[in-house]
């Protein structure tokens, strides 16, 4: 039997289902938790007395006695490359991506460049409490290979890939159906499941690759069907324009992505806002997953994402939730959570804070097929966790002073967090960021 390495003390969140199916029965909550690791994995979780008089006296206990432990966030989207045009002035989809995010990802061809930025990325998903996420990269190939490096020398779980764009981007960002095919499928030879690192085939969208690199993207997910495929789908009513002169013959956007065998339940597609009820059965059919980006959705200005349509009998959807860095605007799973209430409040939704914490841990791990591994604490999970503190700023202790309930704790965290609120995170085991405030 593995020997405990360290051990985590404090009050312990986990889901077990999804509340708002499960109720009550979602999740366990202890108030004196100890969660036992063994290099990087959990080793038992349970009650501190009962546990306390098994661990060794050199074993390390981290005590957080006022804080919750849950398992590490996840973000379902997200593009290192964009971390210098987040918060970029004025312009919707199309025109930002011309404007701010082609002329930056264009820098990334310096591998040094790209090394620099994974570390400043990745070391930016700690310090909000994000341990696992989809990764977008840019076209070049050595900028996959930054980050992918970067990552492994963390020992993070990360999915990642490098962009396929073969039009509509300027020279210095495109490959070809061949060249793209080529690169994905060595990076794909090189990292996929080297450590915790995974492989996403990552068309851009529609409109920046051909038909014949759509073809190659499926070609691809054939030969390697334990890889993922991210990309966009209906964001933008202009982009959907764009998609639709573009493919004729195509009955809708997510038809051009079922043409060529990208759907399918590895499959992360980003937004899904404007999406029709063909679409929606499509998507639901194949089990491939909307992913719902609410920062970016509210700052580029392209619409609200409809949780209950998504959640509809008929057509239920696989549902993700992420940041959407560099055109959402936080690196917090807590302000994206925020953000997410307020937009399914303007459509009369709802999103009690069981069901949201439960959709950044389990509820993304099992998005991403990754329940077995992370997304709870639990024995044999890989020891992935995140310490939260309700009463970080001045503001969230004096609202504190009123809350006499669990939900009302996650509510709080979720509407008046960010990273000041993350005090620890640790990474398989290891303690990967501790906050400077006590």
């Amino acid at each position: 039997m593995t020997a405990p390495t360290r051990a985590l003390r404090g009050r312990l969140l986990s889901f077990t289902d999804d509340p708002a199916t499960a109720g009550a029965g979602g999740h366990t909550y202890i108030e004196d938790g100890l969660v036992l690791l063994g290099g990087d994995r959990i080793l038992e979780v349970g009650e501190a007395s009962a546990l306390l008089a098994r661990v060794s006296a050199q074993v390390t206990v981290d005590h957080y006695p006022d804080a919750l432990l849950l398992p590490g966030f996840i973000d379902a989207h997200i593009h290192f490359p964009q971390t210098q045009v987040i918060a970029s002035y004025g312009a919707q989809l199309m025109d930002w991506l011309e404007r701010y995010a082609f002329a930056e990802e264009q820098r990334f061809a310096d591998p040094d460049h790209a090394a620099h930025v994974a570390a400043f990325f990745l070391d930016e998903l700690a310090r909000n409490g994000t341990t696992t996420a989809a990764v977008y990269g840019t076209v070049h190939p050595q900028a996959a290979e930054a980050f992918f490096a970067e990552s492994q020398r963390r020992n993070t779980r990360m999915i990642a890939g490098k962009v396929l764009m073969d039009r509509n981007a300027p020279a210095g960002l495109t490959d070809t159906a061949e060249r793209g095919y080529a690169e994905s499928k060595a990076l794909i030879e090189g990292w996929h499941g080297k450590g915790r690192q995974l492989y996403a085939v990552t068309p851009r969208f529609a409109i920046t690759s051909t038909e014949a690199q759509l073809e190659a993207a499926g070609a691809l997910l054939k030969e390697h069907p334990d890889c993922y495929l991210q990309t966009h789908l209906s964001e933008n009513r202009r982009e959907i324009e764009t998609v639709r002169k573009l493919f004729p013959w195509a009955q809708s956007y997510t038809g051009v992505y079922d043409r060529f065998g990208l759907l399918g339940s590895r499959s992360l597609f980003g937004h899904c806002i404007h999406l029709d009820d063909d679409e929606r059965k499509l998507l639901s059919d194949s089990g491939s997953v909307a992913v719902f980006c609410p920062t970016s959705n509210l700052f580029i200005g392209s619409g609200l994402f409809d949780r209950a349509k998504a959640r509809d009998a008929a057509h239920p959807l696989r549902v993700a939730l992420a940041s959407d860095v560099g055109g959402g605007t936080s690196y917090s799973m807590l302000a994206t959570l925020g953000e997410a209430y307020k937009v399914l409040q303007l459509q009369d939704q709802n999103l009690p804070a069981l069901e949201a914490f439960y959709a950044i841990t389990l509820g993304n791990a099992r998005a991403l097929g990754l329940d077995d591994r992370i997304g709870a604490l639990e024995v044999g999970r890989e020891a992935d966790i995140v310490v939260l503190d309700a009463r970080a700023t001045p503001a969230m202790a004096h609202r504190a002073e009123r809350i006499a309930t669990l939900e009302e704790e996650l509510f709080l965290l979720m509407t008046l967090g960010d990273d000041r609120a993350v005090r620890a995170t640790y990474v398989a085991g290891a303690k990967a960021y501790e906050s400077a405030r006590r």
